[in-house]
């Protein structure tokens, strides 16, 4: 799962996204920790998701990357389990508020990074592009939960 994960992070490095602003990625990745937290719980979808975010900061990102995919990861996904725990929203919801969340997290890193809480002008933007790769992981999320459960 974490290969995977990685070659879903060397992928989105592959082909950036860029809307003027900084920050704002597919989350390919997060396709693997949605279906490892659904199928394997929160201990290994955490682990999951520390291991790749460290790998990829070492091939693609460094130290900043690192502490961005770190906050935003551990908040996203953190999130996400007490969503799922409550069992109230579908995979695709749970996915969309692990999206906004990490942009919140990587948000909070860069005010303190910059020592400028002006970067909170991104917010509304960082909000709707977290909801709508949220979504669109979550749906992909989902087809997949779907196709494993059918082959049991």
């Amino acid at each position: 799962m974490t290969a995977c994960a990685l070659i879903f992070s060397y992928v989105e490095y592959l082909v950036p996204v860029n809307i003027g602003v900084p920050g704002i990625k597919l989350g390919l990745a997060n396709i693997v920790i949605i279906v490892a937290l659904y199928k394997m719980g929160i201990k290994y979808a955490f682990t999951i998701n520390l291991v790749r975010i460290a790998i990829s900061a070492l091939l693609f990102s460094g130290v900043s990357g690192l502490m961005f995919g770190l906050t935003g990861g551990i908040l996203s996904l953190t999130a996400m389990a007490l969503l799922k725990k409550l069992d109230l929203f579908s995979v695709v919801w749970v996915s969309v508020f692990g999206g906004i969340v990490h942009n919140m997290g990587q948000l909070l890193v860069a005010a303190l990074l910059l020592a400028n809480f002006a970067v909170v002008y991104y917010l509304p933007v960082l909000l709707v592009s977290g909801a709508l790769t949220g979504a669109c992981i979550g749906f992909l999320a989902r087809i997949l939960l779907l196709a494993l459960q059918r082959q049991k």
